[in-house]
């Protein structure tokens, strides 16, 4: 990187531009209540204020801009009591707004935000009778109006500035079609800005090097760029976007969403990696920045250079790219209802699961399943009535298929708030005169199955040494647990150390594993279709639910788990996704693939990864990471859906707890996403310190 682009840097990892932020967020509320307007009319109207409230600022040495001076915390546009009137009897969203889906940034590129409103104002005549599709377009045209004029202050004050260049671009967009890299990067900027700052959280880029790679391909055939100078706009665009990381809310400082999605196919199945895809991976390695987070789809014939790139993004420690398999997830999508053209399209939401860009406004994420409360429960019940291995089983498949009724039941009164300038940006919303809270071509629900790892794992010891040679008698297993092994030490130790262990290939923890995830599916389908119309889409990552299903967390609608019969300590986190139980021994990283490549995938199509940290002492030499990259090639071989690298140090991570302000821009990857690792709470840099940590030789 240059000089320019490392000082741009700096002063974002300084945090430089946050003093430019207001403190308080501005009053839109009492304008809506004097003109009694509708909940649509009033995203607007939130939309519209936000913008005139920026304030425009361009930094020295800039090229590609917009800062965001208002604050995280968005108005409100209804009082406490008539929201609370609004949404009675409603379940929200997390916390309210859309989130968690992708726009189709190809289209509203190709259209500008001119053509966009040239789209709403045609289908306006066409529903010119229908009162709610006329409010939403009106609305949609005005906050896309609001985008250029703030558009337009920004190329006031770069001339100004005697910023020629910025005034020129910001002149055509976002209004029109870009016609220039430059201009694709800086109308990107704007319209995913603008998303924000109404609310909506976790907006993702999909498949940025697909619908971007058109732009730099015309720039580098004329000669008006080189690949230095595209790597110096996608480096400052990246850097931009970490401008914005602390402002959208998350579990965890640095889980914002902001996603990329490379490599795979095209709609009509053709390879579609391109220069792009690897100018992404090079700038990325350099920037080693947080954001954007990267996700890699590949094939068993995804090449070995690809993939070792990749891996130098790894031995950075950056804890991206994730993996995607489309030969694994290609089918599995078409299998639950999407047309094989729009899962060939698919890209990844803020985590891991799969959405479809432009038209998905699938919820990924209503909740956990927990597997580990399925297995005690049902230990505490059977053990006690007298029942057998299979008797276990029932009650297990009994009580996830009641946590997944309890949980799809509770958002069958999903209430989704009006989001005109969102709508405007999706595929056919204008078209069809309807706003995106009333749906999409998808509309399913995801389901994450949690804590599978060591719920298998208690139940193979149970297998093993209640039910298999009797050295454990079932009243001293269930008294054990209660007390959470106090004075019991040998039993812990044995279930821990002595029992079969999901991630050793071993039939006998593997079969449950199977079992645990066959009854998620199950009960997933046999629930059948939703108020939304769409389907339950069971999943095997766990999200933050290995930590909040272990030591409890506001909301949660299931208890917190005890001591376990794996061995596992009260308190103690489950394992994180796809990965073995903490503190397990493990043979290694290809007897982890062979375990969960057992895993029918076509059935559990909500994505979660296979999760693996790796010794930063793997990467000895370059033909280390040839190594790396061979191991991913045989994740995919081995037909695994996701997976996801990160390296450690422990030394590292132990100063950093100790010694934060040495080690500020340290990055891990935490579950589905990174973060800088001392801006992360206690816990969650607990359960990274105990992860295990593979070698490769």
């Amino acid at each position: 990187m240059n000089q320019r682009i490392n000082e741009l840097k700096h002063r974002v990892r300084d945090g430089e531009h946050r003093v430019l932020r207001k403190k308080e967020p501005i009053g839109v509320l009492p304008e809506c209540e004097a003109e009694n307007l509708s909940w649509m009319r009033r995203v607007a109207r939130l939309t519209v204020r936000q913008c005139e409230a920026e304030t425009v600022v361009i930094e020295p040495g800039e090229r590609i801009v917009f800062s965001r001076t208002l604050p995280s915390e968005i108005p409100s546009i209804y009082s406490a009591d008539d929201w609370g009137h609004l949404t009675a009897g409603s379940k929200l969203h997390e916390l309210g707004p859309i989130n968690n889906i992708c726009a189709d940034w190809g289209k509203t590129l190709a259209q500008g935000l001119v053509g966009l409103s040239k789209i709403a104002q045609a289908s306006r005549e066409r529903y010119k009778d229908d009162p709610e599709a006329v409010e939403f377009l009106d609305s949609a045209i005005e906050t896309m109006e609001a985008v250029l004029v703030l558009a337009s202050r920004y190329a006031r004050e770069a001339r100004r500035m005697n910023c020629e260049e910025i005034a020129n671009i910001l002149d055509r967009v976002p209004a029109n079609p870009p016609h220039t890299f430059h201009e694709a990067l800086q109308a990107l900027r704007f319209m995913h800005a603008v998303v924000c700052l109404t609310g909506h959280y976790h907006v993702g880029f999909g498949r940025f090097d697909q619908y971007m790679w058109p732009y730099l391909e015309a720039d580098l055939e004329s000669g008006r760029l080189d690949e230095n100078q595209a790597a110096d706009l996608l480096a400052e665009f990246f850097i931009t976007l970490n401008k914005d990381s602390d402002l959208y809310p998350g579990v965890q400082q640095g889980d914002n969403g902001q996603t990329i999605t490379l490599g795979g196919v095209d709609r009509e199945g053709n390879e579609a990696v391109n220069e792009l895809t690897y100018l992404v991976l090079k700038v990325s390695r350099d920037v080693g920045m947080i954001d954007p987070k990267i996700n890699l789809r590949i094939s068993p014939s995804t090449g070995l250079d690809l993939l070792s790139l990749a891996t130098e993004l790894t031995r950075k420690g950056l804890g991206f790219p994730q993996y995607s398999n489309d030969q694994v997830i290609i089918p599995a999508l078409v299998e639950h209802g999407y047309s094989l053209q729009d899962a060939r399209d698919y890209c990844v939401a803020a985590c891991w699961e799969f959405i479809i860009p432009g038209k998905g406004m699938d919820v990924v994420n209503i909740g956990a399943v927990s597997f580990p409360a399925a297995v005690d429960q049902a230990f505490r019940q059977g053990l006690s009535a007298g029942d057998d291995m299979d008797g276990i089983l029932r009650r297990v498949e009994a009580d996830i298929d009641r946590q997944v009724r309890q949980l799809a039941s509770s958002y069958e009164h999903l209430l989704l708030p009006p989001a005109p300038y969102y709508s405007a940006l999706m595929t056919d919303c204008l078209e069809r005169g309807q706003d995106l809270s009333k749906g999409a071509t998808y509309n399913n629900f995801g389901i994450h199955g949690a804590g599978s790892a060591n719920a298998a794992d208690a139940l193979a010891a149970v297998q093993a040494f209640v039910f298999g040679d009797g050295s454990v008698k079932p009243s001293e297993l269930l008294s054990a647990l209660d007390i959470n092994f106090e004075g019991n030490e040998l039993l812990c130790t044995k279930l821990a150390e002595g029992g079969p262990k999901v991630g050793n290939d071993d039939e006998r923890a593997d079969f449950f594993m199977i079992r645990l995830f066959e009854m998620l599916a199950d009960a997933c389908e046999h629930y059948g279709r939703t108020s939304r119309g769409g389907i339950l889409r069971p999943g095997s990552g766990s999200a933050m639910y290995y930590i909040w299903l272990a030591q409890g967390h506001e909301g949660m609608q299931e208890p917190v788990v005890g001591a376990t019969a794996e061995g596992r300590r009260k308190g103690n986190p489950f394992g994180a996704n796809l990965a073995p139980s903490q503190g397990v021994q493990i043979r290694g990283p290809f007897s982890v693939l062979l375990s969960y490549a057992k895993l029918d995938y076509q059935r559990v199509c909500n994505g979660g990864p296979i999760t693996m940290e790796l010794s930063d002492t793997v990467f000895r030499n370059e033909e280390s990471i040839r190594k790396v990259a061979l191991l991913v090639r045989s994740f995919t071989q081995l037909g695994c859906q996701q997976f996801q690298l990160n390296t450690l140090n422990l030394d590292t991570l132990r100063d950093a707890k100790i010694h934060p302000q040495l080690h500020k821009n340290l990055i891990v990857r935490v579950w589905g996403w990174s973060g800088y690792f001392c801006e992360l709470s206690p816990e969650y840099q607990a359960q990274i310190i105990a992860r295990h940590m593979y070698q490769i030789e």
